[in-house]
C-alpha cells in the first residue's frame, strides 16, 4: 500500500497487509506482551511506500515425511532491523498462538534480523499421528514487528502496525500414490446449481491438495472467471463462484492456473463434465 503525500504533509502510515488486517486487530491483545510499544506508536507522519521488509524464500512449504526437518530462510530486504515472530496454526487465523496444538515446532520463535541479513527457521514434525493416505495442511505465520521510530522522528507522532503473512505448510506422507504436479489435471469439473445461481464444482480424487490461483470457464461467445484463489483438498469437492456469463454447453472448457510445490504456475484446460 502506498500513501502519497508531499514533504510535511500529514498522512497516516499503515504498515500492514490488508489480507490479515482483521486477524491482527482481533489478535492484538494476544501479542501485547510480545509486541509492546513496537506495534503501536500512534500518530501521523509523511509517508512513502509501506511494504514488508522481511521476505521468505518460497511461497509454500512441503514437509515430506522422510525428512527430519525442513528449513526456511527469511531475509530482511529493508534498511532497518526487524523483529519477527513465527508460529504454526491449523487453519484458524484468529487462534491464540499460545494455545494452538499442532504437530510441529518452529525455531527460533522470535528473532531480530538486521538489514541485508538472513535468519533460518527450522520446522520439525513432533510425531503426533497424521493421515497417511493424503496430505495435511497447516499454516506458517510470519509477523514482522516494525522498529521504534529513530531520532529523526523522535518529536513526530507515528503510527506503525505489524505485517503478518501466512504460508501454507503441507505435510506429505511418503506412501502417497501419483505425483503432486499431476493432481491439477486430475480434477473433474461440473456446472451445478447453487440456489438461483450456477457455480463451477471441482472434485479432487487425488491425495494431494490443489491450489487454484485463477479459473476461467469458457465457450463460444460466453465466459466467466474467478481471479482470487481457492484450494481443493484431497477427496474433497469445492465450489467456485464466477463472475460473468457461465456457459454450460458441450463445448465448455475450464482453463485454470494451479500452484506447484515451488510457487510456480501450472496451466491447464479440461472439458466440463455433463451434469448428473
Amino acid at each position: 500500500m502506498a500513501a502519497d503525500g508531499g514533504r510535511g504533509a500529514a498522512v497516516a502510515v499503515f504498515l500492514i497487509s490488508f489480507l490479515e488486517l482483521d486477524a491482527i486487530m482481533n489478535m492484538r491483545h494476544k501479542f501485547r506482551t510480545v509486541i509492546g510499544g513496537a506495534l503501536l506508536a500512534v500518530g501521523l507522519v509523511a509517508a512513502g511506500n509501506a511494504n514488508a521488509s522481511v521476505v521468505m524464500s518460497g511461497t509454500r512449504i512441503i514437509y515430506s515425511a522422510q525428512e527430519h526437518e525442513v528449513t526456511v530462510k527469511l531475509t530482511n530486504d529493508g534498511k532497518v532491523p526487524a523483529v519477527t515472530q513465527v508460529w504454526i496454526d491449523n487453519g484458524d487465523p484468529d487462534a491464540d498462538p499460545a494455545t494452538i496444538a499442532v504437530p510441529f515446532t518452529v525455531t527460533p520463535p522470535m528473532a531480530r534480523i538486521d538489514p541485508g541479513k538472513t535468519q533460518t527457521l527450522r520446522i520439525l514434525y513432533t510425531g503426533q499421528p497424521l493421515a497417511q493416505d493424503k496430505e495435511s495442511v497447516f499454516w506458517l505465520n510470519l509477523l514482522e514487528i516494525p522498529p521504534k521510530p529513530g531520532k529523526e522522528l523522535a518529536d513526530t507522532n507515528t503510527l506503525s502496525l505489524a505485517f503478518r503473512s501466512r504460508f501454507k505448510l503441507f505435510y506429505r506422507p511418503s506412501s502417497l500414490k501419483g505425483e503432486a504436479a499431476d493432481a491439477p489435471a486430475r480434477l473433474t469439473w461440473r456446472v451445478v446449481r447453487d440456489g438461483k445461481s450456477a457455480v463451477v464444482e471441482a472434485s479432487n480424487p487425488t491425495p494431494y491438495f490443489v491450489s487454484i490461483s485463477e479459473l476461467e470457464l469458457g465457450a463460444v461467445g460466453q465466459s466467466a472467471a474467478k481471479a482470487d484463489g481457492a484450494m481443493v483438498g484431497p477427496g474433497e469437492t469445492t465450489r467456485f463462484k464466477l463472475t460473468g456469463s457461465i456457459p454450460s454447453g458441450s463445448d465448455t472448457a475450464v482453463r485454470y492456473h494451479a500452484i506447484n510445490d515451488w510457487g510456480g504456475e501450472i496451466e491447464g484446460s479440461t472439458a466440463i463434465q455433463a451434469p448428473q
